[in-house]
């Protein structure tokens, strides 16, 4: 075992941090940070121009800052920050060094090569192919380039990751099983290999093809392999945000979760099935067999979402069960009411996982039936979908762990108390919003990749219904919260990591005995033992019945397109 790098431990967790592991973790957080402030501008002039009575950008431009919004929040802002997880996950959870830190740094500076290389090509005017990059639109080479750097990147912080795990596991720096929190985010390194490996399958050949070695790239064959990249990258997401939600419930109020070998579960149902939701993009193309489409529409997409109901009750179940440990035993919901809500890092989880089943959730299984998907396919919805899950659950989701991440990585007190304790609620409401107006939009046929939906230019005129221009208007409002909520976020973390008051923790040598401290639950294999939890089992039955009202007013808008006769 090395004994020459440094750790110190963090006085309020108790969780042992080594000096490589803080630097790579900050590292990957701050660029996190300035691809979130980056892609969060392109958003809001994309809003700000669907709004018709607005209409900020001229249409090259348009298409332009969709491209880069695409890029700088879907992967940039959101890969980064999750190797940061990553990273947290692996070497401070376990108590041990991070693998190769030198091999780190290398993921780090290729990740950073790609995404600003991809920029650049985008910016230069020439790669305006929007995030899905749809041949026969060809980009400038140095497009599909930078996203295979950006890819490697990434592949080769996962490697670390798992070698992380295995110096872990063979100086034994953790007993029995590892931590959930661990275990959760394995599964997301996992999903991201097949997602990378996807990536890497369709985008080299495309690459090779804007240089004009290959003559020809099949759409269809295109678009099967790129989703496969495409929406298995939100799955990543999924598992670390999931993971990330166990793990500030355990910090803040030591909570452990209703059963470790139930969510363990659900981990293991998204490694098998959750990537295969990726069909919703598929489902109306005539090239894909219908047998694949019914399978993956009902048996394997009710498994995935197995997954997700059972971490549906087991969070909040586990965040009411430690509440009712404290002591908040009055009627079904004083666990609630009297949940920290004062602090960034719980209200911002809370709300996430509120937001991400009623909006995310429901919103994923409607657009997985493949009947339905016929009425919602390519219209806002979609994106109003993913923002539901990528906006208001994930990113969210990081928003709120940062708060635990300064203090303890960063060792600087947060500058602004009070703006952080006001700026989930406002980035929630905005990012709620415009989640909810795009898919009402989108249900009332407002396309999704158009610069002018009220179609002044078209030769055969088509009349948008004038709730669709409210939607519009109000997505474009939402989008403006969700603007503000992330600026009073980017600037509290920027002025509190290089401004914020130092914290009075200092490095031990790794050769000096460890300080007598009980080891926080987060880094803890064990159940809560209980399973008293009716507020949760209420608030899980009005997602139920939610639900099923949803589904059924969805079937009822394609009964009316198409009549049964």
């Amino acid at each position: 075992m090395s004994t020459s790098q440094q750790f110190r431990v963090c006085p309020t967790t108790g969780l042992k941090v080594y000096s490589d592991a803080q630097s790579l973790i900050k590292a990957n957080a701050v660029a996190a940070v300035i691809f979130l402030a980056i892609g969060g501008l392109f958003g809001l002039s994309v809003a700000l121009t669907r709004w018709p009575d607005v209409h900020l950008l001229p249409m090259d431009w348009f298409y332009l800052a969709l491209t880069a919004h695409g890029l700088d929040v879907l992967l940039c802002w959101i890969i980064f920050f999750e190797v940061a997880v990553l990273y947290f996950a692996s070497a401070v959870l376990l108590n041990c060094r991070l693998a190769s830190p030198r091999t780190a740094w290398v993921a780090f500076w290729l990740m950073i090569i790609g995404a600003v290389l991809t920029n650049i090509t985008i910016l230069q005017g020439d790669s305006t192919v929007m995030f899905t990059s749809y041949t026969p639109l060809k980009a400038a080479p140095n497009f599909y380039l930078g996203l295979i750097i950006f890819a490697v990147g990434a592949l080769v912080a996962c490697g670390v990751f798992f070698g992380t795990l295995v110096i872990a596991k063979d100086e034994r720096t953790y007993e029995g099983s590892v931590p959930l929190v661990t275990f959760g985010a394995l599964t997301a390194a996992i999903i991201a290999v097949f997602t990378l490996a996807s990536g890497a399958i369709i985008l080299v050949p495309t690459w090779l093809w804007s240089l004009g070695y290959i003559s020809n790239i099949d759409p269809l064959m295109y678009k099967l392999v790129w989703w496969a990249m495409g929406h298995s990258s939100q799955q990543i997401n999924v598992s670390a945000h999931v993971s990330i939600w166990y793990a500030v419930a355990a910090i803040l109020l030591g909570a452990k979760p209703l059963s470790e070998k139930a969510s363990r579960l659900a981990f293991l149902l998204y490694i098998f099935f959750l990537q295969l939701a990726s069909a919703h993009h598929l489902l109306v193309e005539p090239g894909v067999g219908s047998e694949w489409k019914i399978f993956n529409t009902s048996y394997a997409m009710y498994l995935a979402v197995l997954g997700s109901m059972i971490h549906a009750m087991t969070v909040p179940g586990t965040i009411e069960a430690a509440q009712r440990r404290r002591g908040f035993n009055k009627g079904m919901f004083e666990w609630l009411r009297k949940a920290p809500w004062g602090n960034p890092a719980f209200s911002g989880v809370f709300m996430s996982l509120v937001m991400f089943g009623f909006l995310g959730g429901i919103s994923g299984v409607v657009l997985g039936t493949e009947q339905i998907n016929l009425i919602m396919h390519n219209t806002l919805y979609v994106p109003g979908h993913f923002h539901a899950t990528v906006v208001t659950g994930t990113t969210l989701t990081f928003m709120a762990v940062t708060y635990l991440l300064i203090p303890l990585l960063f060792q600087r007190e947060i500058m602004f108390p009070r703006l952080a304790r006001w700026q989930p609620y406002v980035f929630a409401i905005g990012a709620a919003g415009i989640s909810l107006f795009m898919m009402g939009a989108g249900t009332l046929g407002v396309p999704r990749r158009h610069w002018d939906i009220t179609f002044a230019d078209a030769i055969f005129p088509y009349q948008i219904p004038s709730a669709g221009f409210l939607m519009m208007a109000l997505n474009g409002i939402s989008a403006v919260f969700a603007a503000t909520g992330g600026i009073m976020y980017i600037v509290n973390v920027v002025a509190s990591v290089f401004f914020g008051k130092r914290t009075a923790d200092a490095p031990a040598k790794a050769s000096a005995p460890e300080p007598v401290m009980a080891r926080p639950v987060v880094a803890e294999y064990g159940s809560a033992g209980t399973m008293y939890i009716p507020g949760t089992i209420f608030l899980v039955g009005v997602f139920f019945v939610s639900f099923v009202l949803y589904y059924f007013v969805n079937w009822k808008y394609l009964a009316e397109v198409w009549p049964l006769r």
